[in-house]
């Protein structure tokens, strides 16, 4: 059940605080091909079953943009947002992947509210703190601060 906060003022309170984890989200082959063909990324070491089982995985590995995407679904299961007219994706800062994410892997995102400030229009700017999981390994898949305005 994700923790409800309702307009601006209780947005800002959120400051610093931990959210913790999403679900597990099991990657398949299925949604690799998918992410493909919205994105156009057919790289094989992603979409050829057959070469990426000789390459360096052993396997197929999900597109780290892919993987990324996930944040705003997997942060909708940590915050919901009431009382605000809007919400806009602003940025994206410090993306880096440090670890691969091999075809039949679980990922999970631990999320953390870094900071909220004031932003013009009566608004506020949320970034968050984003830690893709890869269940099993000590590196992360994911690693990035999201940035999101809210208006009243």
């Amino acid at each position: 059940m994700p923790l409800t906060v309702n307009g601006i003022p209780d947005i800002l309170a959120l400051s610093g605080r931990d959210l913790g984890h999403s679900d597990w989200k099991e990657i398949t082959q299925e949604l690799i091909d998918a992410y493909a063909h919205v994105s156009g990324d057919h790289q094989w070491i992603h979409t050829d079953v057959e070469r990426a089982a000789s390459g360096p995985y052993g396997r197929t590995i999900a597109h780290g943009y892919m993987v990324l995407s996930w944040g705003i679904p997997m942060f909708g299961e940590l915050l919901r947002v009431e009382g605000v007219g809007r919400a806009l994706n602003y940025g994206v800062n410090r993306v880096r992947y440090p670890a691969p994410v091999p075809v039949g892997s679980r990922v999970r995102l631990h999320a953390a509210v870094a900071e909220v400030k004031e932003v013009a229009r009566g608004g506020v700017q949320m970034t968050r703190a984003f830690t893709f999981e890869l269940e099993g390994s000590q590196k992360p898949a994911c690693v990035a601060e999201s940035l999101t305005h809210f208006y009243p």
